[in-house]
This record gives C-alpha cells, sequence and structure tokens, in this order.
C-alpha cells in the first residue's frame, strides 16, 4: 500500500506541472502578439513627429539669417564679402589706415562748412533788405525762419567736439552705391541716411518757398529761391559732402516747392504742420543700391 501511495502522489504531481506550463507560453505569445502590434505604431508615430519637425527647421533657417544679418544664401558656397573678406558688406570693419583717410576726409570737411556758413550771413542780410523792398512779406518771413535755423547749425558746428574713435561711420565699410552726375559713389547706412533727409528736409522747405511765393502773388519760380541756392538747411557737416547733401536737398526742394505753389500733394504728404516726401519718390531720387 505504501508503494501504491507514491505512485498515487507522484501522478498528482505530475499532472498539476504541465497545467502551469501550459499557461505561461500563452501569456508569452499574447504579449509578442501585443508588441508587434505597437511597434509599427510607434514607429508611424516617430516618422510623423519628424515630418512635422523638418518643415519648422526649414522655417527657422531664413529668420536665423534675418537675425544674424546675413544675406540669404550667405552661409552656402564660397562667402565672399567687402574687400574679398568673409564678412558681408556694412559689417566689416574698415582698416585703421582707411578710418584715418575718412577722418581726415571729414575734418577737412568741416572746415570748409564752417567758412561757407561766416560768408553765407553777409548773404542773408543782403536778401534780407531785397525781400523788403519788394514787399514779399510771407516769403521775407519764411527766409527768416530759415536763416535762424543757419545760425543754429552755425553754432552747433563751433561747439561741437567729434569723437572720431567711437563714431561707427569711420568704421564701418559701404553697403551702398549711388549714382550723381554720371559717377557712382559709396556710403554706409549712416552717409545714407543724411542723403535721405537731404531729400526730405529739401522737400518740406520746397514747400513752405512754395506757399509763400503764392500767397505773395509772385510768380513761381524754385530756382530763385534762397533756400534753393544755398540747400544747406539741415546738414551736419558730417559723413557725406557738401556737395551731395545741397544736390539732394535741391531735389527734394523742387517738388516741394511745386506742391506748395499748387496747394497739392503730388510729391510728398503733409502730418501735423510737417511735409515729408513720399517713400516712393525718396526710392526714386537716391536709387540706392545694396552692395550686399
Amino acid at each position: 500500500m505504501l508503494v501504491a501511495a507514491v505512485i498515487s502522489a507522484v501522478s498528482l504531481v505530475g499532472m498539476s506541472i504541465p497545467a502551469n506550463a501550459r499557461q505561461q507560453p500563452q501569456k508569452a505569445q499574447k504579449q509578442q502578439k501585443k508588441q508587434k502590434k505597437e511597434q509599427p505604431l510607434q514607429a508611424q508615430g516617430q516618422q510623423t513627429k519628424q515630418q512635422k519637425a523638418q518643415p519648422r527647421a526649414q522655417q527657422a533657417q531664413p529668420v536665423l539669417q534675418q537675425e544674424q544679418g546675413r544675406p540669404p544664401g550667405w552661409d552656402k558656397g564660397k562667402k565672399v564679402g567687402w574687400g574679398n573678406s568673409s564678412v558681408p558688406p556694412g559689417q566689416q570693419r574698415l582698416s585703421q589706415e582707411r578710418q584715418q583717410v575718412l577722418i581726415v576726409q571729414q575734418q577737412q570737411r568741416l572746415t570748409r562748412y564752417r567758412q561757407y556758413l561766416d560768408q553765407q550771413q553777409r548773404l542773408a542780410e543782403q536778401r534780407t533788405v531785397q525781400l523788403q523792398q519788394q514787399k514779399r512779406m510771407a516769403q521775407y518771413r519764411y527766409q527768416q525762419q530759415y536763416f535762424e535755423r543757419l545760425r543754429q547749425q552755425q553754432i552747433r558746428l563751433q561747439s561741437q567736439q567729434p569723437d572720431y574713435s567711437n563714431d561707427p561711420y569711420y568704421y564701418t565699410a559701404p553697403s551702398y552705391r549711388y549714382n550723381r552726375g554720371g559717377s557712382y559713389y559709396e556710403t554706409n547706412q549712416y552717409g545714407a541716411d543724411q542723403l535721405r533727409q537731404a531729400v526730405n528736409n529739401g522737400y518740406e522747405q520746397g514747400y513752405r518757398a512754395g506757399q509763400a511765393d503764392r500767397q505773395d502773388g509772385w510768380n513761381a519760380n524754385y530756382q530763385n529761391s534762397y533756400a534753393y541756392q544755398d540747400a544747406n538747411y539741415g546738414y551736419s557737416g558730417y559723413y557725406v559732402s557738401q556737395g551731395d547733401y545741397n544736390y539732394y536737398f535741391r531735389q527734394g526742394f523742387q517738388r516741394g516747392y511745386q506742391d506748395g505753389y499748387n496747394s497739392r500733394s503730388q510729391y510728398g504728404s503733409q502730418s501735423s504742420g510737417t511735409y515729408n516726401i513720399l517713400g516712393t519718390i525718396l526710392s526714386q531720387i537716391l536709387n540706392l543700391q545694396s552692395l550686399r
């Protein structure tokens, strides 16, 4: 009986082991099937995220170029800037030799301009007497304002102490080219701003001079105006030559005079008592060509 009991116990143990063994492989098979289904879905999701991220990265590249102040395509191929350098035009710092040349030119320009303003004081007095004799009172009042502005410019010029070493104009490479009288000239952003100001100042003064002649009942003649002949209103003596400033001032003055005399706004606009030339007309006059 003892032998029969042992045989019976072994039989029971043997029967229980296969039952557990069968459950484990079934669970493993289910997990494998589940993983196979999830893997394609995960891979597809990653591909979708990558596809969405690529356009964003492509859009970010031009923005980064703009933030760095680089022209489009600058980071591709050979980089050649001003003077065959690896920096775009207008960003390279000029050599010490070139800076010294610009400083000497500026000093000579200021000396000539101071002498010119001294001479204009005498001519202004003669012009005032002439207008009074002609009884052109509106033009007389306008030119008195113009003369006062020239006097203020002269005082400011005498009191200024240029700081050439810290003025960015003298170490910033040219970034624009313009044509005047059949010759090409180059300047940086600071010189270009002076040329824009010259045209706009000319337009405003021309408008006021034209208004004055119309009020006096005088025939239209912008070239006879002292402001047109002088053409130094607003000129600081810096960054551009007096000849360049005079030329572009007169370009604006001529158009402003026509608008003021005819009470129209063909070339400019009025806002809060100030007159400004239209941006499209300004661009046509200057025709600045970027060197970048």
